[in-house]
């Protein structure tokens, strides 16, 4: 179900179908389910900070595995609240999102930031929670009384503030300590990505076509720029260079003072992640199923490597490698250094979210609620941890 119905190579018959056609299945199919009566689970990848994991389970627990031994703390699930779902799906019997099919719990889509004694992690039922990081129970639930439209990106603190985008189109700051609200800002469509912050400017994509630079201060607005497709992909900023993908199968290298194009990269389908730089190298993976090494400092295509199936989930960098997994769960590492591939692993499992890695192990949170550990350098599979139960 998901990507590799609608899209399973990058010849396949989505590519040739009229762009907004396309979108709106990729939409339905992968974060609705509701074409097929199944309801969505979440994908949310796994944060590492202070020798410990932290991820959303699908039904809907912060999990906290210590790394020295694989122990896990679990929090209380999050509490379902009477919504509709996103294109007219009412919430399923335990809170997820059902569409005939029902869900074992609140889906948690984006990954938990942590920051100092809090781990802060936003659900699909429109609440974000922080919680104690020795004992996972909760600080503040921000709003304490209702709920905002359901919540698919993650949350990002940077010096004292708390940031996320909601469905409901508004970009959020809150009091990291105490969850009041400090300011909102509205777009023009909804928000399914996790912000960036860098400095004094959050950077964050809408379905509104836009990306959008705010001052962290107040949510004034600095710049927009326009797209021709929903922006869901997280920025990457480095240096002056704001570097983003579309859905208009678009890849943009942005001047991050204004906005302005300093070069674009046309891939044959969406942008959906976020990609990583090393040197001067930009490793992009793109729903087309490839994999793509640009020159970041101007426009230079290095390599590509066809992964076969849609690539969502966010990379890492191990070492000189980076660490891709496709929709399929086949795991593959580039070398930074000669630009080959080699597989590492095949899980035979779904995989949608964004990788995590300590040391030399990554960390991929699969659509079974497993979370799966490969050795990066020997592609040897690890115990697997599962996240329920």
């Amino acid at each position: 179900m998901g990507f590799e119905i609608i899209m399973k190579h990058k010849s396949g018959w989505l590519v040739k179908l009229p762009f907004l056609v396309a979108a709106l299945l990729a939409v339905i199919l992968v974060v609705t389910g509701c074409v097929s009566g199944l309801a969505p689970v979440g994908w949310s990848g796994g944060a590492v900070s202070g020798g410990k994991l932290y991820v959303g389970s699908r039904v809907g627990r912060l999990v906290a595995i210590d790394l020295s031994n694989d122990s896990r703390l679990s929090s209380e699930p999050l509490v379902a609240v009477s919504q509709p779902g996103l294109f007219g799906c009412g919430p399923g019997s335990s809170g997820g999102l059902g569409c005939g099919g029902g869900s074992t719990g609140v889906p948690v889509y984006g990954t938990p930031g942590v920051s100092g004694n809090l781990t802060y992690m936003a659900g699909y039922n429109g609440k974000v929670y922080a919680y104690n990081i020795d004992t996972i129970a909760v600080r503040w639930v921000y709003p304490r009384e209702g709920n905002l439209q359901p919540i698919v990106g993650g949350p990002v603190e940077s010096d004292g503030r708390l940031f996320f985008g909601g469905s409901d189109g508004v970009v959020y700051a809150l009091n990291a300590a105490l969850g009041d609200k400090l300011w909102e800002f509205p777009t023009g469509d909804k928000i399914w990505g996790t912000p960036a912050v860098v400095g004094d400017t959050l950077y964050i994509g809408s379905f509104d076509k836009k990306v959008y630079a705010l001052n962290v201060a107040d949510g004034s607005k600095k710049w927009e720029f326009v797209t021709e497709g929903s922006v869901i992909a997280t920025p990457l900023v480095v240096g002056d260079t704001v570097y983003v993908g579309s859905f208009d199968r678009t890849f943009y290298a942005l001047n991050a003072a204004d906005g302005s194009v300093k070069w674009t990269f046309a891939g044959k389908n969406f942008f959906w992640s976020q990609p990583v730089l090393v040197g001067d190298n930009l490793y992009v993976g793109s729903l087309d199923g490839f994999v793509y090494v640009l020159r970041a400092s101007g426009l230079a295509k290095l390599a590509e490597f066809d992964l076969d199936y849609p690539v969502s989930s966010q990379p890492v960098v191990v070492g000189d490698s980076v660490i891709f997994v496709n929709r399929k769960g086949v795991v593959s590492s580039v070398s930074t250094v000669t630009n080959e591939i080699r597989q590492l692993a095949d899980l035979d499992t779904g995989v949608d979210g964004p990788l995590a890695v300590n040391g030399e192990i990554v960390y991929i949170h699969t659509q079974d609620d497993v979370l799966v550990r490969v050795n990066a350098v020997t592609g040897a599979l690890l115990t697997p941890i599962p996240l329920s139960g």
